[in-house]
């Protein structure tokens, strides 16, 4: 406060302590002592002041507007601010301080709320909504409707009105530069460094193919020439060379030609063939002879080939398997095509009552696999326990783990003593699980049928498809002028509200239409008449800033109307000045003589007292 008077009085030239001249504070109704008695002590000892006297903002504008002829003597006093809002009831131009009420409901909160709406609303503009900024957009826009239920249900119905009194704050915005097209001579340019990228690239590649197709006949001369002297070896010497080569046997070196010539032929662009069986019955010549026939090098090299014509074999099988597949698979895609140019419409319904089937098998069994084969079809939540969900092997792993577990807590650990109990840890191995986590052949046959409907039906869209198509993310779009727009609609009248139902904002207190009740009725228990409470309505002055919201008279009126004494007549006014009438009111009062005759000293408030400030009463009229 002291920081507040001090620029006071430098503005009115009064930079000189002391300060000669008599201080009027105006104060809020019904200020605590405490309050009056630190002011007094400030402007005493600080500034040295002559004399001081205390006055309600309030009452100062009401008997402004009294001599003016606006409001009668006998009246009410709205007077809303900026952190609470006031009624005080005047008789003979005196307020009646016994039967004024207070609720701690202003400006402050209105645009405290305000700011909290759009700071949810537009998060991303939350820098943009700064308290001054917030507090125009109040006074500019807010208004106070007469039907709070009505005007709500008007928004949510979303009608022209709504959109009609729904206003726009339009932020800074500047346009993403629009690129233009590229002229012919940069397309002709760009084309043509492509294409010299593309041959410089063909060139590197075509210069890797031939180096690695010269690596490759030098190695595979290399290996001819091996072999073409191993046939000059004898017998006793072969292992000593073969030693010096790194090669074990002739055949590792046969192998090693046909691996070398094989790449060379796909190097050089050929088609690969497949490999031939060179691991013979005439080049197994160790297998059919017995282990005590053999030296020990001869074993080892007689287990080399029985595991060599081993996967020989199995390779040969697969690839015939594979190939056999293959023919199978071509012979129905024929039979199919077949019947779908006999019969289109036919094979079409087959394919979707196939499709349907297929689809209901492999739902089925995803659901097992969660629910457990317990064949309960109505729990499709897979609230079971993981017990349930465990199939065949996984069960049976479990038991023999917990077997294992128990027999080894009875005494001595006998496991593993005995061949079979190895046998268990095959048992136990996930490997060993019935059920396939890929897709099984139902799924491969789903996902084939799916893809022929989808080639020949374009009304066709797979489960997959359609289920996942409300979930797919936003796609990213340029900021437009409507992305920088902050639309204030329902905010208008919501905000005001507070000050008739501050239960808006978690304050359990009485709105102003309420507040009007209380004083009237509290002006009904003290001293004063009945006939005097019941004129009050008849000159209701509203004063403050937080009552400049369009919509105030006539929703004070509606709310007075049903909470008046009956028959009583209600006249709502407005100050000249809301803001401004109580500072006229007080400065037209500090010049008359009267305000010298209320005014206390230094010598008064030390002799008397802080108490003496709790009976310390202004008198308006003189």
């Amino acid at each position: 406060m002291e920081y507040i008077l001090d620029f006071a009085f430098d503005r009115l030239g009064a930079d000189r302590s002391p300060i000669n001249h008599p201080i009027l504070i105006t104060e809020c109704a019904c200020n605590p002592v405490h309050s009056r008695s630190k002011m007094a002590e400030l402007l005493f000892d600080t500034y040295g002041v002559p004399s001081i006297a205390f006055g309600v903002d309030a009452a100062f504008s009401y008997t402004y507007n009294q001599q003016r002829g606006i409001c009668d003597k006998d009246g009410l006093a709205i007077c809303s601010g900026f952190n609470t809002s006031h009624v005080i009831p005047f008789i003979n131009g005196e307020p009646v301080y016994e039967a004024c009420c207070r609720t701690n409901v202003g400006g402050y909160h209105v645009t405290d709320y305000l700011k909290q709406l759009l700071s949810l609303k537009y998060p991303h503009h939350m820098s943009r909504l700064t308290w001054e900024k917030v507090e125009d957009l109040k006074m500019e826009h807010c208004y106070i409707t007469l039907d709070y239920a009505s005007e709500v249900k008007l928004f949510q119905k979303g009608v022209k009105e709504a959109e009609e009194k729904t206003r726009c704050w339009q932020l800074p915005w500047t346009p993403a530069p629009v690129e233009e097209p590229p002229s012919e001579e940069e397309v002709a340019r760009k084309a043509a460094l492509k294409e010299r990228q593309g041959q410089r690239l063909r060139e590197m590649a075509e210069a890797k193919k031939t180096s690695k197709i010269n690596e490759l006949e030098n190695e595979l001369k290399g290996l001819e020439f091996l072999i073409h002297q191993l046939r000059n070896v004898n017998g006793i010497d072969e292992q000593s060379f073969l030693s010096e080569t790194g090669y074990v046997s002739k055949q590792e070196i046969e192998s090693a030609i046909v691996k070398v010539t094989q790449s060379l032929r796909k190097t050089k662009g050929g088609q690969e063939e497949i490999e031939p069986d060179v691991f013979n019955a005439e080049k197994f010549t160790l297998i059919d002879i017995p282990d005590n026939m053999l030296t020990p090098e001869q074993v080892k090299e007689k287990k080399r080939q029985l595991f060599l014509k081993t996967t020989s074999e199995g390779r040969q099988k697969a690839k015939q398997k594979r190939f056999e597949e293959e023919l199978e698979r071509e012979r129905l895609n024929k039979e199919e095509e077949q019947r779908r140019i006999e019969n289109p419409e036919l094979y079409l319904e087959q394919l979707r009552v196939k499709y349907k089937d297929l689809s209901e098998k492999v739902d089925q069994r995803k659901r097992q696999k969660t629910n457990g084969n317990n064949g309960n079809e109505n729990n499709v939540s897979g609230g079971v326990g993981r017990g349930e969900r465990l199939n065949a092997a996984q069960k049976e792993r479990m038991r023999l783990l917990a077997t294992a577990a128990f027999d080894r807590g009875k005494g001595e650990d006998t496991f593993g003593i005995k061949d079979e109990d190895w046998q268990l840890y095959k048992k136990m191995s996930k490997d060993n699980d019935d059920e396939d986590e890929g897709p099984n052949e139902d799924e491969t046959e789903l996902a084939r049928v799916a893809s022929k409907l989808r080639e020949i039906d374009p009304t066709f869209f797979p489960k997959s498809e359609a289920g996942s198509s409300g979930t797919e993310p936003p796609r990213f779009r340029p900021l437009t002028k409507e992305d920088f727009q902050i639309l204030i609609g329902v905010e208008r009248f919501r905000c005001p509200e507070i000050l008739f139902h501050p239960n808006l904002i978690g304050i359990d207190q009485a709105g102003l239409d309420e507040m009007v009740g209380v004083s009237i009725r509290r002006l009904k228990s003290s001293s004063q008449t009945v006939e005097e409470s019941k004129c009050l309505t008849n000159s209701v002055l509203i004063i403050g800033g937080s009552c400049l919201y369009p919509g105030m008279s006539e929703r004070l009126e509606a709310g007075i109307r049903m909470i008046r004494p009956c028959g009583t007549p209600i006249k709502i006014l407005r100050a000249s000045d809301l803001v401004l009438d109580a500072w006229r009111g007080a400065s037209s009062f500090a010049s008359t003589k009267h305000f010298q005759r209320q005014v206390f000293n230094r010598t008064d408030y030390y002799e008397k007292g802080e108490d003496w400030l709790r009976q310390y009463q202004l008198k308006y009229t003189f």
